[in-house]
């Protein structure tokens, strides 16, 4: 069924028949609506923690608005902007040199220097944190003078290198000096200190507040100022609720997936898109299907072929998504990317939705309908049913497995939609229980190296803990390698990450170890009820991520809080 929002619904959200008023409204009391920026769409539960390393559950902002890194990188240009560093650069082939901006300070005051970095650089060689991992091909730090450091490696991963100068942040040694090991690695760290745009101001159950740091250091350095006085993230109870606050201009930004939208942008609300038609939205991620290779038949290539030229991935971008998001190249990789493409290798190897071609590869595999129910048995004889798992909730991805099942049963093969909860169905892919599922968790980055290290990830016995992705244990050594001679390419030599990138191409749509289907969106819904300048692809606007999910405050998010101006009210 097209998803749409009836006229009913906007009607019951604008008048509170949803309760969906009470939250802003509370938040209204406390705070100048002129001076305060309300947002949602990250936060699905009450603040608890501003532990910056915490990377799965920290606060809206902690990273971004509280605490910095040493480099913005902006995916739309692929170029890296100096933040709290000044400069970095390769001075040989193991060898990074930083130089840190001058007159930087944290929120209390107090100096922030190339102590700072080296300490807090130095806290994942101490003890278990996300970056940890770095000190495996990371030798030492060493300070060369009061603004400079220098890296030294014994083995340089060019590739993961810049993706930690812009997502790894910054932490003050005068207060995590302090703190025990166990403190820093999973410490709540109530009332943070950084060096950002922001303050810590207080929380509740419903929201997070973030006041402006008159003192922050970029507003010398760089002449930036932030528009919103106040920053206010309420916690999301639904995508419904997310809507009426939107519609009602009680909630600014939001980076739900809010259907309907597509159809209200020209009913008369003040809305905005970053796109003004469709996809009305940046390609954020791939949303794939996870084929568990350690069951039968899946463990199948050509039963994976069949299933792949089964989905009618046409009909969830239109039917599901009423084409705000778009059906993924065979590779998967997002649209920035398209470079990166091997055109040559997609033409010979890719799939795309053939239902007469995926019966014809069933058949020639030996899969046939033996009891004539429309369903293909095993080659024994044995039946085949398959579960699709997504979480209960995420309505728009429920439906695309409604729509991957139906349309697989035109092949003969039977799917059967599953919703288990999040904690259910986070369980079963990292345990690899599971059939089938939906995923889309590499998002873009200053690399596709973060893409393959995801579908190719070759700690297989750690997946459970780690998290690192590969959840159909798919087990293929040249890859893997591959995957690292990736990481060890210099980033400026494109003709060589290419060369990689192709032969990892060639593997993944021989071998078929994930199916990509299309490119969720960075959801962005924003009223120009209270605030404009919102970023735009239209030409001369602003381009900044319009997102305020973890780590895209650092990818020029923030810039977009500089360029917003307050609207005049009545």
């Amino acid at each position: 069924m097209r998803r749409v929002v009836s006229i009913l619904l906007v009607l019951a959200l604008l008048t509170g028949v949803l309760g969906v008023t009470s939250v802003a409204a509370a938040a209204t009391t406390e705070f100048p609506r002129s001076q305060t920026l309300y947002t949602g769409g990250k936060q699905w539960g009450p603040p608890s923690n501003w532990n910056p390393f915490m990377t799965g559950n920290y606060a809206t902002g902690t990273i971004g608005l509280c605490y910095e890194t040493l480099f913005l990188y902006d995916p739309l240009t692929a170029k890296f902007t100096p933040w709290l560093a000044s400069s970095g650069k390769w001075t040989n082939s193991t060898t990074y040199r930083l130089v840190l901006r001058p007159g930087l300070t944290w929120s209390d005051g107090k100096a922030l220097t190339v102590d700072d970095v080296k300490f807090t650089i130095e806290l994942g060689k101490k003890t278990t944190l996300n970056f940890s991992s770095l000190w495996s091909w990371l030798t030492s730090i060493t300070k060369v003078n009061s603004t400079t450091l220098d890296f030294k490696f014994k083995t340089a991963l060019y590739q993961e290198w810049d993706n930690y100068l812009y997502n790894l942040p910054i932490v003050p040694q005068h207060i995590w000096g302090t703190k025990s090991l166990t403190d820093v690695a999973t410490g709540a760290n109530d009332k943070p200190v950084g060096s950002g745009a922001y303050l810590y101001n207080t929380y509740d159950q419903t929201k997070m507040v973030w006041e402006k740091n008159v003192n922050w250091w970029a507003t010398k350095a760089l002449k930036l100022s932030v528009a919103p006085k106040y920053i206010i993230d309420l916690v999301n109870t639904s995508n419904e609720n997310s809507l009426g606050l939107v519609l009602q201009g009680q909630e600014d930004l939001n980076n739900n997936y809010l259907p309907g939208i597509s159809t209200l942008l020209t009913g008369g609300y003040a809305l905005h898109t970053y796109y003004p038609s469709a996809p009305y939205d940046i390609a954020a991620n791939t949303a794939w299907l996870d084929i568990n290779l350690q069951k039968k038949p899946m463990s199948d290539l050509a039963f994976r072929k069949a299933l792949a030229y089964g989905i009618n991935v046409a009909d969830i971008v239109s039917r599901d998504y009423n084409n705000m998001v778009q059906a993924s190249d065979p590779t998967g990789l997002l649209p920035m990317w398209n470079k990166y493409v091997d055109q040559a290798v997609v033409k010979k190897l890719g799939i795309t939705y053939n239902p007469a071609k995926a019966k014809q590869v069933l058949a020639a595999a030996g899969y046939k309908d033996v009891n004539h129910d429309g369903f293909v048995e095993n080659k024994d004889g044995t039946k085949i049913v398959l579960k699709l798992i997504v979480p209960n909730g995420w309505s728009d991805w429920m439906a695309a497995a409604q729509m991957i099942s139906k349309s697989a049963k035109t092949v003969g093969i039977k799917i059967v939609a599953s919703y288990p909860d999040f904690n259910g169905y986070l369980d079963a892919r990292l345990k690899g229980t599971f059939d089938l599922a939906i995923d889309n968790q590499a998002n873009v980055s200053n690399s596709p190296w973060t893409y393959y290290h995801f579908i190719f990830y070759d700690q297989l016995k750690d997946i459970p803990t780690t998290q690192g992705g590969n959840y159909g244990r798919y087990n293929n050594k040249t890859a893997f390698a591959l995957v690292t001679q990736l990481d060890k390419t210099k980033t400026t030599d494109l003709a060589a990450m290419k060369a990689v990138i192709s032969k990892l191409q060639t593997i993944q749509l021989t071998d078929l170890p994930m199916i990509p289907l299309w490119y969720n969106g960075m959801w962005a819904q924003m009223s120009t009820t209270y605030w404009t300048n919102w970023p735009s692809s239209v030409a001369g606007k602003n381009h900044d991520l319009p997102v305020t999910w973890n780590g895209y405050w650092n990818m020029t998010a923030i810039l977009m809080l500089t360029q917003l101006k307050a609207v005049k009210q009545p």
